[in-house]
């Protein structure tokens, strides 16, 4: 056999296994990035601009595809049920992969169901309320709240969400009363709070930002284990004396299970120089998302503790929804 025709032949002459095959080649053709959630909005946006570095680090364009609907569910379906070759992934984020499998019975298993390659970064929630109430600091909210039990009422993205999660939480630890007003999103419902019809809630901070620098509504503590750098002067919830109080709005990139290991670390090597990118970087951070760059390894390892730390959660206040 010539040496051109020798390097042309098929790799199956040499006995090399499919999937090894596959990795030789990957990628090749375009790949498909599932968005699970309508166009527009910050999950949207982390999406696009991940892939639109992604596609030049990995040589093939990155296809976002926004499929919304049924709180991810048809997202994190088409994800699973896809060859497990590569060319379609999912951002799987804290609702496919963290509240949503804690209140709900599920079609699919978020652990089982998918590979998990790497964590993009998050975004705190932050505790805001009306501008009309008096507290102007966490610390007289807090005392606000015990001298007038039951009068409060917060608003949330929805039953299940995150928002609502959040809160539920921070009633548990502070053991106070407060109403429950869930929206269809999180837009009617920073609309109503700024209008007064609720007092309080945790909204993301990517959210809520404009709002606050607007002077709208008023930012009084946020989650997480340190101060965030659009919000210098708010305190965490921890130095208020809620110990281990986290919730993170975060966003991650998954794929169908069972994905070969090679095209694993070749998509988080591309994932990495791509958050080590100082103006990507920068253009998250104007958008209150703070990179968390992680191995496969330990991003699977993320997804199961908050999971847990949910579902925890929703057994002790008792959320349990329909499918």
């Amino acid at each position: 056999m010539k040496r051109r025709t020798l390097l042309q032949a098929s790799p199956a002459l040499f006995g090399l296994p499919e999937w090894v095959q596959a990795q030789t080649a990957y990628p090749n053709k375009p790949i498909k990035y599932i968005v699970p959630v309508a166009a527009g909005g910050g999950s949207d946006m982390v999406g696009r601009a991940l892939c639109d570095r992604l596609s030049r680090v990995m040589g093939q364009p990155m296809v976002v595809e926004n499929l919304g609907g049924g709180g991810g569910v048809i997202a994190a379906q088409t994800t699973a049920r896809s060859p497990a070759d590569g060319y379609t992934l999912m951002q799987g984020y804290v609702a496919t992969h963290g509240t949503a499998p804690a209140t709900r019975k599920l079609p699919y298993d978020p652990i089982a169901d998918f590979t998990p390659i790497g964590m993009i970064g998050s975004t705190p929630n932050v505790l805001v309320c009306n501008t009309n109430l008096a507290p102007q600091n966490i610390k007289a909210f807090l005392d606000y709240m015990k001298q007038n039990p039951g009068k409060l009422s917060y608003g949330s993205a929805g039953a299940g969400s995150l928002t609502h999660l959040t809160a539920e939480l921070f009633k548990m630890q502070t053991n106070s009363f407060l109403v429950h007003i869930p929206y269809r999103g999180i837009a009617p419902a920073i609309t109503d709070l700024i209008g007064g019809q609720t007092q309080m809630m945790f909204p993301g901070l990517a959210a809520a930002l404009p709002h606050i620098r607007g002077g709208r509504i008023r930012a009084l503590a946020v989650t997480g284990t340190q101060r965030h750098p659009q919000l210098k002067d708010v305190p965490t919830l921890e130095e208020a004396g809620l110990k281990g109080f986290d919730a993170q709005q975060w966003y991650g990139v998954v794929g169908p299970a069972n994905m070969p290991a090679a095209i694993v670390k070749q998509l988080n090597d591309g994932m990495a120089a791509v958050l080590a990118q100082p103006d990507f970087k920068d253009k998250l951070s104007a958008e209150a998302v703070e990179l968390m760059p992680m191995k496969p390894a330990e991003f699977a390892a993320y997804m199961k503790k908050d999971i847990a730390r949910w579902t925890a959660l929703a057994k002790a206040r008792n959320i349990q929804l329909d499918s």
